[in-house]
């Protein structure tokens, strides 16, 4: 079952938990469609500026608005605006839409440095890695390299009780949480059908600091890195993994819905 359905307008501030979302080329809607980056357009991330977490999101029919405490609103349309000037995430080098001093002068506060905010342009250009997904091109906005990330609550839970604290699976960041699958059975899935909407598993996420960031106040805690690393150590990946990234094999444009019964496929 699709127990949560979670969208992240701006990479790395908080989440939005939805009932329903559409689907959209590039992933969930409006997921990541939003960056801050340097004033040389190197994006930033929880990873180095966990503050990030602090920032509250909010979608409306005409905008994305951007809460931080003791602030006023932004406001940032969803109407494409601004001008085009490159960004970088990781190696990729891709554009973005400037959103103007106002934009950046609000996350400049929140971060305490001078930085910009971007908005993904209305086709994007940007691909994932066809090292991993082959012959299906996957366009992307501003995740860090595939359309959709899904995690198994069975896995937290197995994780959770290896750990001295347990963790909510909001540290994870996930688009998608499917309930009702062993834990780890993500590593052999190969597709997972729910309604119209076909998704490939094409390769582990592997992990860095963010899961110990509070995603509600932006204060690192506990690490679950270490403990990650006694059983999920990736040595082709070289990295610690939980969850798994997937593409859209169809179903662009249809709805997915909190609660809907998931079929998957496993690899032969």
């Amino acid at each position: 079952m699709l127990q949560e359905l979670n969208v992240y307008p701006l990479k790395s501030a908080r989440g939005i938990t939805r009932p329903s979302v559409r689907l959209s080329a590039t992933g969930l809607e409006w997921d990541r469609h939003w960056m801050v980056v340097r004033e040389d357009g190197t994006f930033l991330t929880q990873r180095t500026h966990p503050r990030l977490a602090s920032i509250a999101t909010r979608l409306t029919s005409e905008a994305l608005l951007l809460d931080g405490e003791g602030r006023e609103t932004l406001v940032l349309p969803l109407e494409p605006q601004g001008e085009r000037q490159p960004v970088r995430i990781w190696k990729d080098l891709c554009e973005g839409l400037d959103q103007g001093d106002a934009a950046a002068q609000w996350v400049s506060a929140v971060l305490d440095e001078p930085v910009r905010v971007v908005r993904a342009p209305p086709a994007p250009r940007r691909l994932a890695s066809p090292e991993f997904t082959g012959n299906q091109p996957a366009p992307l906005a501003f995740p860090d390299g595939y359309p959709v990330l899904m995690c198994s609550r069975a896995s937290l839970e197995d994780l959770n009780r290896r750990l001295p604290e347990a963790l909510p699976m909001e540290r994870f960041r996930p688009n998608l949480v499917i309930e009702g699958l062993p834990p780890f059975a993500e590593d052999r899935i190969a597709t997972i059908q729910i309604g119209a909407v076909t998704l490939r598993l094409v390769k582990p996420c592997t992990r860095c600091i963010i899961p110990s960031t509070d995603q509600r106040t932006g204060v690192r805690g506990f690490d679950p890195l270490p403990v990650l690393r006694t059983f999920r150590f990736d040595p082709t990946l070289r990295g610690v993994t939980f969850g798994e990234n997937a593409v859209i094999v169809a179903g662009i444009g249809a709805t997915l819905e909190r609660g809907a019964e998931c079929r998957v496929t496993y690899e032969n």
